[in-house]
């Protein structure tokens, strides 16, 4: 019987890259974002608040990281019927918006990262430039 497990975790370096792809694709699109990343227990490892990003959104970005995380899914997998009830129950914990993206390598969870203050689609490619630029398994 094991009683460990052996796990990947994100590096500082890994936070850095991905946290600058963010910013360059986020400046590519004219859309200042604030940028959130935890690892697997949701523990903040870097953020990023652009220049002209709301900042009422970094808290939507920490958000949409740790659901992803603790999902390992996509912040948008959460039924629209349970977003309000899971929210509340949550303190806001919980969030269905988009642009909240799990940090996935070789299919295990490893983090989670949650970006706002765009479009959901804005969001959400930031986010997907951000795993695109660390060798994270693809996400939709």
């Amino acid at each position: 019987m094991d009683y460990f497990e052996t796990r990947q975790h994100l590096t500082h370096r890994a936070v850095l890259a991905a946290l600058d792809a963010a910013m360059l694709k986020a400046e590519e699109i004219g859309q200042p974002q604030c940028i959130v990343i935890v690892d697997a227990s949701g523990e903040v490892l870097g953020e990023l608040r652009m220049t002209g990003a709301k900042f009422l959104s970094r808290k939507s970005a920490l958000a949409k990281a740790m659901t992803a995380a603790s999902i390992g899914a996509p912040t948008t997998s959460i039924p629209e019927a349970v977003r309000p009830a899971i929210g509340a129950a949550t303190e806001g914990f919980v969030t269905g918006l988009p642009g909240g993206l799990p940090i996935l390598k070789g299919g295990m969870a490893v983090g989670g990262i949650g970006v706002g203050s765009g479009s959901g689609e804005q969001d959400v490619a930031v986010a997907q430039a951000a795993l695109a630029a660390i060798g994270a398994d693809v996400v939709d």
